[in-house]
């Protein structure tokens, strides 16, 4: 699991103008393991980037990591308002 979670940081913390404010959260529940992303929310555009795309490029390549069990991952992101 720490694993994932230093994957999406590495990723992240380059892309924003705020690292230091960069914060991620791990919820296990019955069916998945949520990774709740919280950035500035001046940086919440450069996360999302435009139509989405490169949000949805952080997330294939987090959902891309296998983990034990049949649970699945997701990554959720939020400006922390």
């Amino acid at each position: 699991m720490t694993d994932v979670k230093e994957l999406v940081l590495t990723i992240v913390r380059p892309l924003v103008t705020h690292p230091d404010r960069v914060k991620l959260d791990l919820v296990d529940s019955d069916e998945y393991v949520d990774y709740n992303l919280t950035v500035d929310p001046e940086d919440i555009g450069r996360i999302i980037g435009k139509q989405g795309r490169l949000a949805k490029a952080i997330r294939t390549v987090v959902y891309s990591v296998r983990i034990d069990g049949p649970k699945k991952v997701r990554l959720n992101i939020s400006d922390g308002n």
